[in-house]
């Protein structure tokens, strides 16, 4: 059976079919143990281009591997090469490879030629390519003679290379004397055949030396061509005589310096051809001259060009396209243009191809009796020839098997035996080149055989590929199954995938794939199994990453980074820099977390890696810290264009500190008038370097600048030099110019004086003047001294005047001043307002009215008018009571005004006046007027007294401001039953003349709610009110709920004689009894009565909270917040309740907190009984239940 290769991967199916790998018939490359007996195969050998170094020994490889070891022979030209008879050449034992000692004796030369090894034994012979030897030629220029050359400004020049023929070619490049490499751009470029270009001089390309270098890396060597000469001149430098002495080779050429359009350097002509091997570079090449320098464009005629493969050099001059290949044949446009026209270049490429391997054969084994084959596919451009070779001789001469049968580029077997091992040669080639492939046909007969190490152990990362290896050889080809478990059946799951070479993949491992695997080897000749066991593993991961970071530089930051990973792993955290080590320096701090970078400089900026490594996997996080700080101070600041208003000053920009610089903040000092006091300039973008700044006269100047970026503003630069400006008469005049009096005989004129920088020179002056707006009077002036304030005395009260104040220094004035309107000063009103009126709005607004008074009579500003008014004494007592004055100001001109916030039912006075900036004017005759009637506040106290059965007695004070005439008292009570649900609400009306109110007839242990308020002629006043619960009677059990309204049954009922009565008291007496025995019981034993506990549990019902359930008292809530009733809200002691106490309680027993009233004044609300069971703070009842009380309430 033969070995066969498998395609590269099979996946198994999902039947029953067990998990086994049949090789099929397509041949593989397998190894065969090197134990076994075995044709040689080439393992090493030099290059088929082989260029030596000759001041170097040669050295010739042919490495090769067999069974038995084979022996190695070569040839050189073709013949036999006999190394015993060339002292100078030896074999390195165990091995072909050559060593031909020229270092001693003999030349390089001497052996050039080619070199095939042959490696033999018993099974067949390899061979080696063809070495192709050839030493390293770097050899000199010739000498020449190189006349100068001289060309006009604007002409084109080429200065040839030609360097000279070496073995490799040599790198050209241009170079001065001082080894400077020459600038190129384009305009200046070096071809590809070395020279250098020129599209048009310049004057600055005059120079002696331009140096052409040949380097030849091969030998380390460097030539150089002799140095030209060139120098460019304009037309107008050339004299007649001159010109008559240069003949045309010297002048180069008589073309203009004019521009003109471009035409091509290299190539010439419109067309060309170029041709290159497949994979090769292809380097296409454009240079033309004009005036201006022209510009290259490439294109390809019909097609696009290659865009990963696609690169310019030269400048665009030069078109390269990487790993070339057929399809990149066409036609290659390049276009030179510049603005007096353009030129184009078709470039034809054809792209060959030397003979490249589509299937090299592959090395066959086979078992006796078996068929195989041997295929040979190669292409190329022309299409190679392909032969056959058998152990280094052309098939067509070998010996003859007839196992073998020869198909053009294939080899079949049949029923090998085992003389038909052999090595085959298969040799494709065409023009460009061949290629050579040794192949072998080894019939073996051997029994399975796992050549993977017994028990390995493969740790893998969950979620991630896991590769069971099984290396395996036998003849005829084994076939494997792989099982899992120590009873396991053969895997047929289709998750698993086994390739070629016997290996078993679980594509995505899990947690349950963890086990021992069993691989097995079959063919005809035996069995042979191997175990490797298999663990997953977590993946380490990074689970807090380090973050981007900007810092300033001096501080300290923090980079994080927190791994989790499989416990049975250690993992090793690992931090970079630039993807390089830390810097060796102690402001790194490194733990187990975290890396922390102290005093952040500069450099200290980059990506940092955290890598986390184990045996199995790494995984890395980055961040990036940007070192940031406030901008470096500009320097070099220089003062230009000096003038009398303006100068340019520039400066260069300090390092921005990894923060854009956003603006620049100019500053100047004036050291003649504010010496090493900085103020602000102007502001420029941070994009430049340069401002032209505004200057004043006489003004010592210096300049200094500070950069701003998103950190701050730099420190300032070094202070410019200093520039004195020119005197020159003031540009502005004083602001903020004033006339106002101080008395009323006076103007006072005041102003903002200039500044010693505004004051444009020395001298500074003001010309103050005035006259009399309505006046036909001239301009009155005084020059004063550098002051602000003049004074005019002696004008008439409050007149208007226009002013005006002018600067001048020792120069001149400056402009015409701006005139501003002034008043001299004020006096007081001498008019009060007249017909002052009242109308009283209602118990609490007035409003006033009254006539303005004339403006002349004001004398001065009107500020507006002020009411003074005060309650002279109150309506109902009659007495004469002055009270504190109220003060109203109306601002402006207005003629009337509202008083609010009177009292009602008062008695008052007020009068008007007039003011001005300077005070008031006389008061107007006082006016009265009454308040009317209002609404009383609430009654000052109620209180409840002696409670009974049937009986509330009320008293109360009456209010504290009944704001008119009281005519009656209302009140209003309802019930409040155990569930909280309120009876019918009773009105009664109380003469205006009581103090005291008794509620009879009422219901027996029963709570009220009393709504209290007075009443005057204007309306009802506000309430205060209070709750109160009849006496309880003898027999201590409530009365039904009276919220239904039913009536109460009566008193006189004798329940004694009731059934259900009697059974209650039996019921009752037993309980006692139960008790009493109890407690007997307990006192024998020694135990103690807890008293006080007992007392707790039988509290006074006065303040024992009472239930639905067992007949005793419920808690009364209130509706809205559910909440029991506050002991602010029961009546104390003395059953007083004051007003404040009980303000809130139309809310607190109202739907909500919008209660309202009836016209007639009635509270409009409905108690709403609270259905949970909550604790009361105690009922109102002073006297204990009874038994026969408690009988009579259920009757």
């Amino acid at each position: 059976m033969q070995l066969k290769i498998m395609p590269r991967r099979k996946r198994l199916s999902a039947g029953r079919t067990p998990l086994i790998l049949f090789l099929c018939q397509i041949i593989s490359a397998l190894d065969v143990p090197l134990d076994l007996v075995q044709p040689p195969t080439i393992t090493q050998q030099s290059p088929k281009d082989y260029i030596i170094d000759p001041r170097e020994n040669i050295v010739i490889q042919c490495e090769a591997k067999g069974k038995p070891p084979p022996s190695f022979s070569w040839t050189r030209n073709g013949t036999h090469f006999d190394i015993d008879k060339d002292p100078l050449v030896t074999m390195k034992p165990g091995s072909g490879t050559l060593t031909i000692n020229i270092m001693s004796e003999g030349k390089a030369e001497t052996y050039e030629g080619v070199y095939q090894c042959t490696a033999r034994n018993e099974r067949g012979a390899a061979i080696s390519n063809n070495i192709v030897v050839r030493p390293s030629r770097s050899p000199l220029w010739t000498k020449e003679k190189l006349e100068p050359i001289t060309l006009r400004n604007g002409q084109s020049l080429i200065l040839p290379c030609r360097p000279p023929l070496g073995l490799p070619p040599p790198i050209i490049f241009w170079m001065d004397n001082s080894f400077q490499r020459l600038p190129q751009s384009e305009r200046v470029s070096q071809g590809l055949n070395g020279d250098l270009y020129f599209s048009n001089v310049l004057p600055e390309d005059t120079r002696e030396d331009y140096i052409c270098y040949a380097r030849f890396n091969h030998t380390q060597t460097i030539q150089q061509k002799q140095p030209i000469s060139v120098k460019v001149i304009s037309v107008d430098e050339l004299n007649d005589t001159i010109a008559a002495n240069l003949n045309d080779t010297e002048f180069y050429s008589a073309k203009s310096n004019r521009e003109r359009p471009p035409t091509f350097l290299t190539p010439e002509g419109n067309a060309s051809h170029k041709e290159e091997l497949r994979g090769n570079v292809l380097s296409l090449e454009c240079i033309a001259e004009g005036l201006p320098t022209p510009v290259i464009y490439w294109i390809k005629e019909d097609g696009t060009l290659p865009i990963n493969r696609t690169f310019y050099r030269n400048f665009k001059k030069t078109l390269q396209i990487i790993q070339v290949s057929e399809a990149d044949s066409g036609n290659y446009q390049c276009i030179a243009k510049n603005p007096l026209g353009a030129i184009h270049h078709t470039i034809s490429v054809t792209v060959k191809a030397a003979p490249y391997w589509i299937m090299a054969p592959q090395n066959l084994v086979l078992s006796p009796g078996e068929d195989g084959r041997l295929m040979c596919g190669a292409n190329g451009n022309p299409k190679p020839k392909i032969s056959w070779l058998s152990n280094g001789v052309p098939v067509e001469i070998a010996p003859d098997d007839p196992s073998r049968k020869i198909d053009g580029d294939t080899i079949i077997f049949s029923n090998v035996q085992e003389r038909s091992s052999a090595v085959y040669q298969c040799n494709a080639s065409n023009e460009y080149g061949y290629l050579l492939a040794n192949a072998f046909v080894n019939v073996l007969a051997e029994p399975p055989r796992i050549l993977t190490s017994a028990n390995t152990l493969y740790q893998v990362i969950a979620d991630r590929p896991a590769l069971l290896d099984c290396a395996f050889f036998g003849s005829p080809l084994p076939t494997i199954e792989w099982f899992k478990g120590a009873k396991g059946s053969a895997l047929r799951e289709d998750i698993y995938v086994l390739h070629e070479n016997g290996t078993l993949e679980i594509p995505v491992a899990q947690k349950d794939s963890t086990g021992t695997y069993t691989c097995v080897a079959r063919n005809k000749l035996g069995m042979a199994k191997n175990e490797v066991h298999l663990e997953i593993k977590d993946a380490t991961r990074i689970i807090k990453q380090p973050e981007y970071a900007v810092m300033q530089r001096g501080g300290t930051v923090s980079f994080e980074c927190k791994v989790k990973h499989d416990h049975t792993l250690i993992p090793t955290i690992t931090w970079l820099k630039d993807n390089g080590e830390l810097p060796n320096d102690g402001r790194f701090t490194v733990d187990k977390d975290h890396l922390v970078v102290a005093d952040v400089r500069d450099d200290d900026g980059g990506t940092y890696t955290c890598v986390a490594n184990t045996t199995l996997d790494n995984v890395s996080a980055s961040a990036v810290l940007s070192v940031v700080d406030v901008p470096n101070p500009p320097f070099d600041l220089e003062l230009t264009d000096q003038l009398d208003k303006s100068v340019q000053l520039s400066w260069t920009p300090g390092n921005d500190n990894n923060s854009p610089i956003t603006k620049f903040i100019i500053e100047y000092e004036d050291a003649m008038h504010e010496a090493g006091l900085w103020h602000h300039q102007t502001e420029v973008s941070g994009m430049q370097t340069t401002a032209q700044l505004k200057l004043s006269p006489y003004v010592n100047y210096s300049f200094r600048v500070m950069a701003v970026n998103s950190l701050g503003r730099s420190l300032p630069s070094e202070a410019s030099e200093q520039y004195l400006t020119k005197a020159a008469e003031p540009d502005t005049n004083p602001t903020a110019v004033e006339g106002l009096g101080s008395e009323p005989d006076n103007l006072v004129i005041t102003w903002k004086p200039l500044n010693g920088f505004e004051s444009n020179g020395p001298g500074l002056q003001y010309k103050v003047s005035w006259r009399q707006k309505d006046g036909d009077d001239e301009w009155t002036s005084v020059v004063v001294a550098n002051v602000s304030k003049y004074i005019v005395s002696g004008t008439p009260t409050f007149v208007p005047y226009l002013i005006k104040v002018q600067a001048l220094n020792d120069v001149g004035f400056a402009p015409e001043p701006a005139v501003v309107m002034g008043h001299s000063g004020e006096d007081l009103p001498m008019v009060a307002p007249g017909n002052v009126h009242v109308n009283v709005v209602n118990s609490t607004l007035a409003e006033v009215h009254w006539d303005p008074v004339p403006l002349k009579s004001i004398r001065g500003h009107l500020q507006g008018y002020r009411i003074y008014y005060w309650k002279a004494q109150s309506s109902s007592k009659r007495n004469r009571r002055h009270l504190e004055k109220k003060i109203l100001t109306f601002q402006g001109s207005k003629t009337h005004g509202m008083l609010p916030g009177l009292e009602p039912f008062s008695h008052y006075t007020l009068n008007v006046r007039v003011v001005n900036g300077k005070g008031e004017g006389p008061a107007s005759p006082d006016r009265v007027f009454n308040t009317p009637e209002g609404v009383p506040s609430a009654p000052s106290s109620l209180k409840i007294v002696n409670p009974t059965l049937d009986s509330l007695t009320l008293e109360w004070d009456p209010p504290s401001r009944p704001n008119g005439i009281l005519t009656e008292y209302t009140l209003k009570y309802q019930p409040i039953n155990s569930t909280h649900e309120l009876g019918p609400l009773v009105d009664l009306k109380i003469p205006a003349n009581k103090t005291r109110w008794t509620l009879k007839n009422l219901n027996f242990s029963t709570r009220y709610k009393f709504y209290f308020y007075a009443q005057t002629a204007a309306g009802s006043g506000s309430q205060i009110t209070e709750e109160a619960v009849t006496t309880v009677d003898e027999a201590g059990i409530p009365p039904p709920d009276v919220g239904a309204g039913k009536a109460m049954a009566s008193r006189q009922v004798d329940i004694a004689t009731q059934g259900w009565f009697i059974g209650l008291m039996c019921a009752v007496a037993l309980l006692i009894l139960i008790l009493l025995i109890v407690c007997f019981i307990r006192r024998n034993k020694g135990g103690k009565y807890p008293v006080k506990e007992k007392e707790d549990a039988h509290a006074d019902p006065e303040i024992q909270p009472m239930k639905e359930d067992d007949g005793t008292f419920g808690e009364y809530s209130d509706a809205e917040d559910h909440k029991p009733l506050k002991k602010g809200s029961r009546t104390p002691s003395d059953r007083t309740v004051k007003k404040e106490d009980s303000d809130d309680s139309l809310v607190d027993y109202g739907e909500g907190v919008n209660g309202q009233f009836n016209e007639d004044g009635s509270f409009i609300g409905q108690y709403s009984g609270k259905k949970e069971k909550e604790p009361a703070e105690g009922n109102e009842s002073s006297e204990a239940p009874s038994p026969v009380n408690a009988m009579n309430s259920f009757v």
